[in-house]
């Protein structure tokens, strides 16, 4: 992935925590919500990218 990718997978996260908490303080219950989810898809993201660097690192290590 690319590093400009990672920024905006990053940025998402406490983007998500500032407007969740708005939500909480609103007593808005669907914008509390989306923003859990947000946060969740931001991280599953940041998880997918480390899975693929480790399986270029796995290829590299193997590749003669």
């Amino acid at each position: 992935m690319g590093t400009k990718d990672r920024a905006s997978n990053r940025a998402q996260d406490p983007k998500g925590r500032v407007t969740k908490a708005v939500g909480r303080i609103t007593g808005n219950r669907d914008l509390k919500n989306k923003t859990t989810t947000e946060q969740v898809k931001a991280g599953m993201k940041t998880a997918g990218e480390n899975l693929e660097d480790a399986g270029y690192k796995v290829k590299d290590g193997v590749t003669p």
